[in-house]
């Protein structure tokens, strides 16, 4: 019996490849699954949601200047590092698959210091510094996009089922939020955590929007939502709010055109959806965001609209152009189903029983 570790957390950007992948482990046959995260992240609540086993461990942030927090390295990530060797010996590990983030660092590392095999998946187009570190000692090395790390395979972003073998057409999806079911629709979403940029932006030019009878279900984000009401306009459309969405494909399926972040689980999960997206990259880090988009912008299955240029008119001009241009939405949607890889999910779940089954031999 093959166990296996998984670590990532954070945000959904983590987790959602990392459950994706626990369920085609599953669907091979392994049992034997346990999540590394820690206690601030989003895998508190989705990974035993997903029922999977989580074990926790203390963050290392990696800082990126000379601080406080650098001072401290040391000790926090020995004091990890010892956290994730438990968390190894007490599930047996035969293989530990990293999906980066904060967790992965010290799994890494204490995988290499027991000589236990990894597997590491990289979602973004610039690889983060956790990766970077598991890349080295990897057995196989995924990638999502054409990213630069050592022995790097190209096979796409683990998704769920749900979305790569979609079972709702739109009028169900509209209807199971509670809209018009043969009203075209915007969805609005600024990844898992909502994005207070895109909200603004959106509230300015709802009135403009809805006037010309295109509904709106828009996911502001857990601590961004406060039992907001759905606004019906006089031309009938509507505008429903909401703090999250556990099913994505149905929200996916619900629309026809959608404004949102960058992410690279928003990036592949529409494209493999079929679903034209106003991309708006969040401007931190090291530009990844807009990286992660810039392949499908560059084919016409997407737009680029720069934070800095986001306004409530840009918004609502980019949003009520591209619905005006019927043949330009269908000609994006067929683009962007085009691009990428749907079965990514099995493919590294196959890696990962390949790696542990070397190791073994």
């Amino acid at each position: 019996m093959t166990s296996v570790v998984l670590a990532g957390g954070g945000t959904a950007g983590h987790t959602s490849p990392l459950i994706a992948t626990a369920r085609a482990l599953e669907a091979l046959g392994v049992t034997e699954l346990v999540a590394v995260g820690t206690a601030r992240g989003l895998e508190v609540r989705v990974i035993p949601e997903a029922g999977l086993e989580l074990s926790l461990i203390a963050p290392v942030p990696l800082p990126r200047t000379v601080n406080l927090d650098l001072l401290k390295l040391p000790v926090r990530l020995t004091r990890s590092v010892w956290q994730a060797r438990r968390v190894l010996k007490q599930t047996k590990a035969d293989v530990v698959v990293g999906f980066g983030g904060y967790v992965s660092t010290p799994v890494y590392l204490a995988a290499r210091l027991m000589r236990v095999p990894m597997v590491v998946h990289e979602a973004n187009k610039l690889p983060g510094i956790a990766n970077k570190i598991g890349a080295k000692w990897a057995g196989f090395v995924a990638t999502t996009f054409d990213t630069d790390l050592p022995g790097a395979q190209l096979v796409g972003m683990p998704m769920d089922r749900r979305i790569t073998h979609p079972g709702t057409g739109a009028e169900d999806a509209r209807a199971s939020f509670g809209l018009d079911r043969d009203r075209r629709t915007l969805l609005v979403s600024g990844g898992s955590q909502g994005a207070l940029a895109i909200n603004a932006a959106v509230a300015e030019a709802r009135e403009r929007i809805l006037g010309e009878g295109i509904q709106i279900l828009h996911v502001l984000g857990p601590k961004n939502f406060d039992d907001d009401a759905t606004i019906v306009h006089a031309s009938g459309a509507a505008y429903k709010p909401v703090a999250f969405v556990d099913d994505m494909a149905r929200a996916y399926a619900a629309a026809d055109l959608m404004v949102g972040r960058a992410g690279a689980g928003t990036v592949m999960e529409t494209a493999v959806s079929g679903l034209p997206v106003v991309f708006i990259p969040l401007p931190w880090g090291n530009g990844e965001q807009a990286r992660n988009a810039e392949a499908l912008v560059a084919a016409g299955g997407g737009v680029l609209l720069d934070e800095a240029e986001l306004t409530a008119d840009s918004l609502g001009s980019t949003v009520l152009g591209l619905f005006s241009a019927e043949d330009q939405l269908e000609q994006m949607a067929t683009t962007a189903k085009a691009m990428y890889p749907a079965d990514a999910a099995e493919t590294l779940a196959r890696a990962v029983l390949d790696v542990a089954g070397k190791e073994r031999a």
